[in-house]
Formats: C-alpha cells, structure tokens, sequence
C-alpha cells in the first residue's frame, strides 16, 4: 500500500510538472509597467470565457513550438475586440497553437483598450506604442526562442487587424541611443495576415518596402471587406506581393473558422499556410520575401 501511495504521488508531481511545462509563459511589454501608466501595472484584468479587458500591463503570452518542429519563424498576434475587450482565446491562444502546429512561434499581445469604458488610452498613440513595443520585444529574444529576426511577422483579427496596420506602415527604425535596448531594435514586421481588419493605420499610399501581405475577410463583412479590396489595389499599385481571400459569406468574427458552418471559412487557416510555405516563410533555408 505504501509503494502504491508512492507511485501515485510521484505520478501526480510528473502531471504537475508537464502542466507547468505547458503553461506559456506571460511577459510584460515594460518590465515597470507602460511608460506614463506605471501606476496602474498591478491593477487585475477581468476575464470570461472569450474575452479580457481592464488590460493595464500589457503583455505577450509566449507559444513555442516543439524544437523538433521550429522553423524559424515567428508572428505576433494582436486579437480583436473593437479595442473594448480582447477576444484572446479565440484570436489569440487558438492561432498560436495553430501556428505553433506549423513550426511558427507565435505571441499573443494584450494591448490597451482605449474604447473601454473611463479608459485613459487614446488611439492610435497606445495601440501603436503596444505594438512596435511587443514587435521589439519579440525581435529582441530571437536566440533564446530559436526565431530568425529576419521571419518575423504581424497578425491581427478586427481591431488587432488596426494595431498591426498601425505597426506596419509606421517607421520601425529602433532609437540607438535609447537607454533601453529593446528599444533600440527594429519592429518593422517582415510579412503581415490581416483577418477581417477595421480601416484604422492604413495610409493613402502603400510604400514599395511594404511587407508582403495575407489579406482575408468575408463579403458580406461590410468594413473587412471594404478593408482589404482596398489594400489589394494599394498593394498592386506599390507592387508589393499581396493575397487576398475574400469569401462571398462568412460574417464578422469567425475566428480560426471553428465558429462557421461554411466550408470555406472552416477552412482558411489552410489557404494561410499554403501561403506561408509558397513565400518560403516556412524554410528556414530560404530568405522570406519581406525579409530585409
């Protein structure tokens, strides 16, 4: 009986440690807490099932895949929410498990909630400053967490389809005098997915060092779909490489697709990683084509 008791406590203490292992780990943008906010780090977010808000510390969950399995290449995942609330489990924790399946690192970012009722942030000041934040702090790992800082990219879902626009057509140069060197590194994305994204950050004219780009929305998602039929012109007048998918239904938030009974939208995390493996995203033996 003792041998027994013994056996299922050591059995317990390995669950005990797998689950751990299995936790992904969280870490802050700014060690004190963003810079002017500093006071309100230790303030609780609120959760429920799908979505957080009260986010005052913001934050990247960290999604490495298995060694075995890593190719290099990373994305920073910013979930939608209207910039209210943040629909982090289904369009932050689900894509990095998916990408993490295709050997891709990926970080889920809580940014601030400037539309959150008696929020102090404003847009796009603190949405943009997450962003370029959690890109340099992602870039800044790239050894420890085995990620090519040439294969970075930038995901983002509604309203994180904003925040990444606001990190990609803005200047990522790093300061190099900044006292804090993960400020002094680049945040300019090396390619970008934009799931049924809002219009915030996207300027009149698309530069020609614009990252190559994965655009997909449904029709009947008015403002996505004006959105990225837009981009797609954009893109071709910069000719800069662009993919655009867009559904004939589908609706709003749809997610990874578990949410749909269509097919087609069910389906689209496929056609995502069809084209990362085209563009070589996927090969760590070839540049990908953002890459600078």
């Amino acid at each position: 009986m003792k041998t027994r008791s013994i056996y299922y406590l050591l059995l317990i203490a390995c669950q005990m440690a797998v689950s751990a292992q299995e936790t992904p780990t969280v870490i802050p943008l700014w060690p004190n807490g963003a810079p002017g906010f500093e006071s309100k780090r230790n303030e609780p977010e609120q959760a429920a099932s799908y979505w957080v808000r009260n986010i005052n510390n913001p934050s990247i969950t960290v999604f490495l895949p298995p060694k075995e399995k890593a190719t290099g290449a990373a994305v920073l995942i910013c979930p939608g929410g209207g910039f209210r609330e943040l629909v982090f489990n289904a369009e932050g924790v689900e894509p990095a498990r998916y990408l993490n399946s295709l050997g891709v690192a990926a970080f889920a970012l809580k940014y601030r909630l400037p539309r959150e009722t008696n929020s102090p942030y404003s847009l796009p000041k603190h949405a943009r400053e997450d962003g370029q934040r959690a890109m340099r702090l992602v870039r800044s790992h790239a050894t420890e967490w085995n990620i090519d800082p040439k294969r970075i990219g930038i995901m983002g879902f509604s309203a994180g389809g904003e925040v990444a626009s606001l990190v990609t057509y803005s200047p990522g140069e790093g300061d190099s005098n900044a006292a804090d060197p993960i400020e002094r590194v680049n945040c300019r994305p090396d390619f970008q997915i934009m799931i049924y994204p809002g219009p915030l950050g996207i300027p009149d004219l698309i530069p020609t060092n614009a990252p190559p780009a994965f655009f997909l929305a449904a029709n009947d998602d008015q403002q996505p779909a004006r959105t990225i039929t837009g981009l797609m012109q954009k893109y071709r007048t910069a000719r800069v490489p662009a993919e655009v998918h867009l559904f004939a239904r589908g609706g709003h938030a749809f997610n990874m697709g578990n949410r749909s009974k269509l097919a087609t939208v069910k389906g689209w995390s496929q056609r995502l990683a069809d084209w990362m493996s085209d563009n070589n995203i996927l090969d760590p033996a070839v540049p990908a084509p953002g890459a600078k």
